[in-house]
């Protein structure tokens, strides 16, 4: 019986290495892809034939969501695992002392907190008809209070704790079904949250997305946790 997993933001980076690491756990992966031109996802998609679907999808556009939702609806009824992986990072300089840029913190909340939002709204009824039931969000370290240790980092962090608790609210109503809300830490992941690649990170995203493919593969179809997972991706319990 096949396995259904959407994965959003799949463009590059991590998105892109989760639908790799997926495929090879043998899902039938439907990527989301934000960029006009996703050559590695389209070069992917040649090479796997039938197991990997693209479809376009911004976030932060009610549209586009729904546009998506359809297409997602036409391939499949069920969906075992939907994985909110889309986030954009915003200014990470400014602090209470200088001026802040709330438009960019309006976007980054757009993207970060409603984007997963949008789309769990949208895709819900597709999870919980299936057998796995698994609502899976790229969180942050950044999102925690109880380690909060930045001066900046305004929309980002604050994104991300919003995150944290649509997670909580999400998993209250979804546990009632057997479903499972896991938001993980993804760890320091060389991506392109910026807008270019930093180098600089610890991970790879192929590293990080072993890992989280590993968290995910932990969990026992129909037995929710109580409350949501809030982990890394080692699976260490994080501090909200």
């Amino acid at each position: 019986m096949k396995r259904y997993a959407f994965v959003t933001g799949a463009d590059r980076g991590l998105g892109f290495a989760l639908v790799k690491g997926l495929l090879h756990e043998r899902y039938d992966v439907i990527a989301g892809h934000y960029l006009d031109q996703s050559s590695q996802l389209e070069q992917l998609a040649s090479e796997v034939q039938n197991s990997l679907s693209l479809v376009k999808l911004d976030v932060a556009s009610d549209q586009s969501v729904a546009e998506a939702a359809a297409q997602i609806a036409a391939i499949t009824d069920t969906l075992d695992v939907v994985l909110n992986n889309a986030g954009i990072l915003g200014d990470i300089q400014a602090t209470i002392m200088d001026p802040l840029p709330f438009a960019d913190m309006q976007q980054v909340f757009n993207v970060n907190t409603l984007g997963p939002l949008r789309v769990t709204n949208a895709l819900a009824p597709l999870v919980l008809r299936s057998s796995a039931k698994l609502f899976v969000t790229i969180s942050s370290e950044a999102g925690s209070i109880a380690d909060c240790e930045r001066t900046s980092w305004f929309g980002y962090c604050m994104s991300k704790t919003a995150l944290n608790m649509q997670g909580a609210l999400i998993h209250n109503e979804v546990k009632k079904a057997g479903g499972q809300v896991l938001l993980l830490h993804p760890g320091w992941v060389q991506s392109y949250m910026s807008g270019t690649l930093n180098t600089e990170a610890a991970l790879t995203a192929d590293q990080s997305a072993a890992h989280i493919i590993e968290r995910i593969r932990e969990l026992k179809p129909n037995e929710p946790s109580d409350k949501p997972l809030y982990r890394d991706y080692l699976g260490n319990e994080m501090p909200w």
